[in-house]
């Protein structure tokens, strides 16, 4: 329950940001009052280290609590942040992190106008991030995903001195991440704070976390400072967290290539059983696999990176009776260490319009947003067959002469169901809300509420059978790569639920991926999967 009597805290929430409070249930750092008054009756410490009940409720139960937080809110925090004055004598360098499977980002092209001309940014390293979810279509894909970046950055006007850099990487299993510090702190150093921006979703919070446990962060901030929430839930991060980053002198520098060769030359033999049984975890996951380290600081164990509930957080409906209070004994930054410290600041996640994602339940978003290497699902398709993605996307072949290859990459999780044409319709109003078609659910009542499915009629020329020749995206489900022979034309009617949007990629972000595949099963329009090996980067191969 609430009680509007009590003035907010002046303490932020240690996962998500906000201000702690007991005022107001659908307000952001909301924490119920009798534990709030708990908490409070403890002292200062009291309250230092909690978590609101939202972030508990991501934590534990996967669900977030419906805040009103309109997207301006989230506009405005952040623009205010970069408006600061600058700090030790130089703006701040921007760390934009987008979503590859993404692009084109929506929100990349609003960045200049929160780059206004009174916004003292030193400029924009662009963060590429959740590479390891997608396979590897042939040899020097990462350099194609590269470049489709910086096409995508001149776009939307970042370029020369105000492109720093781009870089891929996984925050969630360390691929890039190695190389992402060593480029900051041989280009940046300690010269100013960081920023790290981005969209819902893009994964600025796991990256922050993954930063945070690295050589970029000042030694004992691990221990002080908390992590934040990490949940697929749109908009988790709500305010400002921060943590000091490390002056990187020439010794350290030094010191820490020294650990990094080391680590280069180890083969997977060579590491611990509680190492490999990690690097095995992660390449179930991804398709890239790094290692993050630490110089400066013994590392107590690889734990994963992602938000640890039972340590940060508390029950909403009793006592942590069997939890040490660690806030009593929580270790505090002295003056001199954070003086003149440089910050990095996770920011809100910007939201992103006409996304699907807006639409769907906590525990549909779950199910639509990839955790796990995605693994391509091809289909031959005749004229008058449709093809659908849950019940979010769908795919007409109307027109054609001859068969063309339909490359399914979403969430492993959503089906997908090929039909004919004139079986469709049925099947969506029989299906929509239930078991076979999965997303969304709840059935008829559901689906009263969601939005329909609208059209949009596509001409695609084929440029071979073993290249794409574009990306339907339909919003943020996934999206399809269509292969067909060269100069066979194709008429394709793509369905997405109103208000959401759909994009034709040209040139596909993998343009061979329908050779990712295994044979033909018979009888069916499917082929047999073929999920491509994991790589583990600065790890020695052996034979």
């Amino acid at each position: 329950l609430s009680d509007p009597s009590v003035p907010p805290s002046g303490v932020s929430c240690s996962g998500c940001g906000a201000e702690m409070q007991c005022g107001d249930s659908g307000a952001p750092g909301f924490v119920p009052a009798e534990k709030y008054r708990s908490l409070l009756s403890e002292g200062p410490a009291g309250l230092r280290g909690a978590v609101c009940q939202r972030c508990w409720a991501l934590a534990h139960h996967g669900s977030a609590l419906r805040l009103r937080l309109p997207p301006d809110e989230y506009r405005r925090v952040v623009s205010a942040a970069l408006r600061r004055p600058p700090r030790h004598g130089r703006g701040p360098l921007l760390l934009y992190v987008l979503d590859v499977t993404e692009l084109p980002d929506p929100v990349l092209p609003q960045l200049p106008a929160l780059l206004a001309p009174d916004v003292p940014a030193a400029g924009v390293l662009v963060v590429g991030n959740k590479v390891d979810l997608l396979p590897a279509d042939s040899r020097g894909h990462l350099g194609r995903l590269r470049q489709r970046l910086a096409a995508a950055c001149a776009l939307a006007g970042l370029r020369g001195d105000a492109l720093v850099d781009i870089r891929l990487v996984s925050a969630k299993t360390g691929y890039g991440m190695e190389g992402l510090i060593s480029r900051l702190q041989r280009s940046w150093k300690c010269a100013g704070d960081v920023y790290l921006l981005g969209a819902t979703n893009s994964g600025k919070s796991t990256l922050f976390n993954t930063l945070l446990c690295s050589d970029y962060c000042k030694s004992r901030a691990p221990d002080i400072i908390d992590r934040a929430t990490v949940s697929p839930w749109p908009g988790t991060t709500l305010n400002l967290l921060k943590f000091p980053i490390i002056n990187p002198t020439c010794d350290r520098i030094f010191r820490r290539q020294e650990r990094l060769k080391e680590e280069a030359a180890k083969t997977e033999d060579q590491l611990s059983s509680e190492e490999k049984k990690y690097l095995n975890q992660l390449k179930k996951e991804g398709y890239l696999v790094g290692r993050v380290g630490r110089t400066f600081q013994q590392q107590k164990s690889n734990a994963e990176i992602d938000f640890d509930p039972d340590m940060l957080s508390y029950s909403i409906d009793e006592d942590p009776k069997d939890i040490p209070k660690k806030h009593e004994e929580r270790e505090e930054f002295t003056h001199n260490e954070v003086k003149d410290a440089r910050w990095c600041f996770d920011t809100p996640g910007i939201v992103k319009e006409d996304c699907v994602l807006n639409l769907l339940t906590e525990k549909e978003v779950k199910l639509v947003l990839p955790s796990r290497a995605i693994v391509p699902r091809t289909f031959i398709l005749k004229p008058g067959m449709v093809l659908f993605l849950a019940a979010l996307g769908r795919i007409d072949y109307l027109e054609g002469e001859k068969s063309a290859w339909f490359s399914v990459l979403a969430s492993n999780l959503l089906p997908v169901h090929v039909t004919t044409l004139s079986d469709a319709d049925t099947i969506y109003e029989k299906h929509a809300g239930q078991e076979f078609l999965k997303v969304p659910m709840g059935g008829e009542e559901r689906m009263k509420e969601f939005p329909p499915l609208v059209p949009q009629d596509i001409t695609l020329k084929g440029i071979g059978t073993t290249e794409a020749v574009a990306d339907i995206k339909l919003s943020s489900a996934g999206w399809v790569a269509v292969t067909a022979p060269a100069e066979e034309e194709l008429l394709l009617r793509a369905y997405t639920p109103k208000g959401t949007a759909l994009v034709v990629r040209e040139p596909p972000l993998l343009p061979y991926i329908s050779t990712i595949r295994g044979a033909r099963i018979p009888g069916t329009p499917a082929y047999r999967t073929k999920k491509p090996p994991s790589f583990v980067e600065n790890l020695r191969t052996t034979g």
